[in-house]
Parts: structure tokens; C-alpha cells; sequence
């Protein structure tokens, strides 16, 4: 099931994240190698985090290859550290939807989200280059914990994209 597109607003926000290049078959690669890194650097350095873990896609070729950070945003950040990075997620206004399923059928709830901004005319901050899609903040936050939620039918997922100013 997903919810209707909605607008919010979000506020800048400081991040711990590892970085990937990855073809469309590998996108288990930054789950399963990411989020173990940024979730033993959190908590090495007691920081809190503020929110879910996420995907954020910077770059995409579907064709070819994608940019994706594992992320979480956290109240501060640490020092940058072997392969996790520290960021800053921009503020300002993001379309989302919520999809409850599996996260196989993101890849076409993310075209129905596109299709929203597309009907009513409120484009999100990205621009092409080539054949790549850069987006200034694209994310898909991971609202079930699977050690939790261990049926992936049951996942909660939040797709929330930068609108352009």
C-alpha cells in the first residue's frame, strides 16, 4: 500500500554515511557493507541518530551504474574515518510517499512519485548530465528494522526528494 504524494518540509541535517558505485544488480552491496560500517562508527563515537537509515541516491544510470550513500543522520558528527564520511542533508521542501510492502515494488513507486511531480509541475532539484541524473537529495529511508520486521512484505519505506527551490 502506498500514501498519496505529500509535500514537507525538512531542515538541514548532519549525516554519517559510506559512499558506493554500484550497477542495479549489486544494490545489496551498500546495505549489506554500509550500514554495518556506519552503524559500528555511531556507536564508537556515541553519537545519536536522528531518524532511520537510509539510502540517498546522488547519481543514477540506470543503464550503467548508480551513486548511493548508506546513511543516518545524527545530532553531530564525528571525524571522517576510513570509508564513512560525514555530510550535511539539505533543507528545504521534498515530495515523499510511504510505501508498506516490499521493497521489489520501490522501483515502480518511485515512478508513480515521479509522475506526481511531473502531473502538477513542481520538478525536483536534479539535473542531467550525459546519460546520469544527479539529484542534490533523493532518499529512501528504511523505517522497519529487519531484525525487527523480518518479513520484507511487512517493510515501511519513505521516498522523500528535494523539490528545486
Amino acid at each position: 500500500m502506498m500514501t498519496l504524494p505529500e509535500i514537507t518540509e525538512r531542515q538541514a541535517q548532519t549525516y554519517v554515511y559510506v559512499p558506493f558505485t554500484v550497477t542495479m544488480q549489486q544494490m545489496q552491496k551498500p546495505a549489506n557493507e554500509g550500514f554495518p560500517q556506519v552503524f559500528d562508527y555511531i556507536a564508537r563515537h556515541g553519537l545519536t541518530p536522528v531518524g532511520d537509515a537510509f539510502y540517498n541516491y546522488r547519481r543514477i544510470n540506470m543503464a550503467e551504474t548508480l551513486d548511493v550513500e548508506t546513511g543516518i543522520a545524527v545530532e553531530q558528527a564525528g571525524p571522517e574515518e576510513g570509508a564513512v564520511k560525514v555530510g550535511t542533508l539539505p533543507g528545504g521542501r521534498f515530495m515523499g510517499v510511504t510505501w508498506h510492502g516490499h521493497p521489489d515494488a520501490l522501483e515502480k513507486v518511485t515512478g508513480v512519485l515521479i509522475g506526481w511531480s511531473n502531473l502538477t509541475q513542481q520538478p525536483f532539484d536534479q539535473w542531467s548530465e550525459g546519460k546520469d541524473d544527479h539529484f542534490a537529495c533523493r532518499l529512501e529511508i528504511y523505517e522497519s528494522d529487519p531484525a525487527e520486521v523480518p518479513n520484507m512484505d511487512e517493510w515501511v519505506t519513505t521516498l522523500a526528494f528535494k523539490l528545486r527551490d
